[in-house]
């Protein structure tokens, strides 16, 4: 473990060194906390942006303003209006790869317009779709960084109780992977961390498609 956070934070150290314009993404679940942490031990004042949709839980948005104050992140909020039309109100449901591209995609492709690089929480053990992922990942115009890729659940709860990090409300209720609210459900611990995401959908266990689509 001492070894992983070792090399985790090398990464940061070198990613900050090598590209000016650089950002943490957090989506304020326990993996970006804890790649947030990692930065900010690092550089207390690092940019950092998080993307919020209408369909997340209330709760994400009071653990955001409540950690944000806290650790005194210098935190920009993307947020696409919910103005899709009334007939598209439960998009979610009824197309959520179109709801994810409206509501994900568009706000993170704003976020990451002006920078080089950009820091994620991302991990290759949460499911079967970021097993291929690497550390360093060269997309169009914008390298992404992903310090955390082989830490394992395990690895994350420890670092979080080790460092005494506040987490959000929803894991002590046994949620292991937070999205938007419709569409994420409590998962067992014998199925993949993300298998509660867009669950019953053909996106179960997927990605929303910050990951894996051009973003710039």
């Amino acid at each position: 473990m001492i070894e992983k956070i070792i090399h985790s934070r090398e990464l940061i150290k070198e990613s900050l060194a090598k590209y000016e314009k650089i950002a943490v993404a957090c989506s304020f679940g326990k993996d970006s906390v804890v790649i947030l942490h990692l930065a900010l031990s690092i550089k207390p004042n690092i940019p950092v942006f998080t993307v919020m949709t209408p369909f997340k839980p209330k709760e994400t948005f009071e653990y955001k303003d409540y950690l944000t104050q806290l650790w005194n992140i210098n935190l920009t909020e993307y947020f696409q209006e919910d103005d899709i039309g009334a007939e598209n109100q439960k998009l979610w449901a009824t197309n959520p790869e179109k709801c994810c591209d409206y509501f994900k995609v568009r706000p993170t492709r704003e976020a990451v317009k002006y920078l080089d690089a950009w820091i994620c929480g991302l991990r290759n053990t949460e499911g079967p779709t970021r097993q291929d992922y690497q550390e360093v990942e060269y997309k169009g115009d914008l390298v992404k960084i992903n310090p955390i890729l082989t830490w394992t659940e395990l690895d994350i709860w420890k670092y979080i109780a080790f460092n005494s990090i506040p987490v959000h409300s929803w894991y002590k209720n046994d949620y292991r992977s937070l999205g938007c609210e419709p569409c994420t459900v409590i998962v067992s611990d014998s199925e993949p961390e993300r298998s509660g995401r867009w669950k019953d959908t053909n996106k179960c266990g997927g990605e929303c498609g910050i990951h894996t689509k051009i973003l710039k």
